[in-house]
């Protein structure tokens, strides 16, 4: 598909519903060991939309409670929350190490973004769009990781754009549809407790 058309598929991500999510695509792993990389435990999943995970959550505003849905699709596991792990550099690392591969978007309440890829275990770039949007205007011009050359990012589309460019790294299209559906879905220990007081999980 061309970038334009790619682009417009993902319209959906720049609407203010859902105004936080983070979608992670890994490849070389099985759902159990993305779910262990995550922090969650394989056994004890159920079934949930989005929505559900949403509200549960939000009954549980003032602790660290995080949900994560996943399914396997063409090989790839696709996994998704209302929330941030996916976001950590230390689970991109944790979750393709040994020979997988990561990519994640990110979007919170705060209109911040993040798009990240890991490889075998190493993050090879993490950026946030919002901030390369006037990069024609930067002197100097920010690096981009090799996998986001020749993207240009725009404040009405950057969701979009990120969408898009998980797509053309990993070949695998997200449809929005997988918010409705029921997936498969695990309470997962929060990062303070996978991490303690460590700064470097939180580095690329």
């Amino acid at each position: 598909a061309k970038w334009e058309d790619l682009v417009a598929r993902y319209a959906w991500a720049d609407a203010d519903e859902p105004d936080a999510y983070t979608f992670s695509v890994i490849a070389g792993k099985t759902e159990d060991e993305v779910i262990r990389a995550f922090g969650g435990d394989p056994g004890a999943s159920r079934l949930m939309t989005f929505a559900e995970t949403v509200e549960e959550q939000a009954a549980h505003l003032y602790e660290d409670y995080g949900l994560l849905r996943v399914l396997t699709a063409d090989r790839h596991v696709i996994a998704i929350e209302w929330g941030y792990h996916g976001s950590i550099p230390e689970i991109a690392r944790r979750t393709s190490a040994g020979g997988g591969e990561f990519f994640s978007v990110h979007r919170n309440v705060n209109a911040r973004y993040q798009v990240m890829h890991a490889l075998n275990g190493h993050v090879d770039g993490m950026f946030d769009p919002f901030e390369l949007e006037d990069a024609a205007w930067m002197d100097p011009e920010p690096d981009v990781p090799a996998w986001a050359e020749g993207v240009a990012f725009h404040m009405e589309s950057l969701c979009a754009e990120s969408f898009a460019l998980l797509e053309r790294t990993m070949g695998v299209a997200i449809d929005p549809g997988l918010m409705d559906m029921v997936l498969r879905t695990v309470r997962l220990t929060s990062p303070s407790e996978l991490f303690g007081q460590s700064e470097a999980a939180w580095l690329p």
